[in-house]
């Protein structure tokens, strides 16, 4: 069978992984805190038709013979850049001016996200919108009791109350977390992230220490999309699934030549 048909298919599986990827994208470019994938190919092995040999005293050295039998992905990245925060004007909207990510769970399980969207449960327990409780660096829940006239949020994160008596008390420290590569992080859903072996162990860090960013209160995040980009790699990933679908059109006219030989 002809080589070149198993490099059309594995470059058109290829293209068809990119545009999913850069679907993705263009759903999520409303998305508060997401952050954009893309994809890296990468050559397969290549077919070995002649070695190379050294030179001789009669001859000059000869160049090796491949041919490469097609590509597969190399690999598929999260792109986290920061994003420009947007204004909205909400006390429990909350920003990261920098590196880190917000620490939330729920029991043992600890998530980390970028999406600062965060609300009072019930129980006046500061929340995700899926209610997993914000935490401290001890992993305690920050409670501003209902009966709070007031609070705030300090840029470290402290989130502050004043109470019936009017004295001001002190709910908690958001804290958060920082990763040697965060490329390495999983998405989980729901704007939430894990640790892996590659992201290394998280360091849990107070807002605007070693290195992490300060909070900004009543903005959030918005997706580091790029819609003209995404659409040129769109363009891009189509071409290059029409010129992989050609190949493999090309490939069976060769073969149907060589059956119709035999007539």
């Amino acid at each position: 069978m002809l080589r070149s048909l198993y490099s059309g298919i594995s470059g058109m599986k290829n293209f068809q992984t990119k545009l999913d990827v850069v679907a993705n994208n263009i759903s999520n470019i409303n998305t508060a805190g997401y952050k954009k994938s893309r994809v890296t190919f990468k050559d397969i092995v290549s077919q070995q038709l002649s070695g190379a040999s050294s030179s001789t005293a009669n001859r000059g050295s000869v160049n090796g013979q491949q041919v490469g039998l097609g590509a597969t992905i190399g690999s598929i990245d999260i792109i986290h850049t920061n994003a420009a925060p947007s204004t909205t004007g909400r006390q429990l909207d909350m920003t990261i001016t920098g590196d880190g990510y917000f620490r939330v769970g729920s029991g043992d399980e600890v998530y980390y996200t970028r999406s600062g969207n965060f609300y009072r449960s019930d129980e006046g327990d500061l929340v995700t919108v899926d209610g997993l409780f914000v935490l401290t660096a001890n992993n305690e829940r920050i409670n501003i009791p209902q009966d709070a006239q007031s609070f705030s949020i300090a840029p470290d994160g402290t989130v502050s109350y004043v109470d019936q008596n009017n004295e001001n008390q002190t709910a908690g420290q958001i804290s958060l977390a920082t990763f040697n590569n965060t490329s390495g992080l999983t998405k989980t859903g729901d704007n939430l992230y894990r640790e892996t072996l590659s992201s290394g162990d998280p360091q849990v860090v107070v807002p605007g220490e070693d290195g992490s960013g300060k909070l900004q209160t009543s903005a959030l995040e918005m997706s580091n999309v790029d819609l003209s980009e995404e659409f040129s790699e769109m363009i891009i990933a189509q071409r290059g699934f029409q010129s992989n679908a050609k190949i493999i059109t090309t490939s069976d006219e060769i073969l149907q030549e060589l059956v119709n030989l035999k007539r």
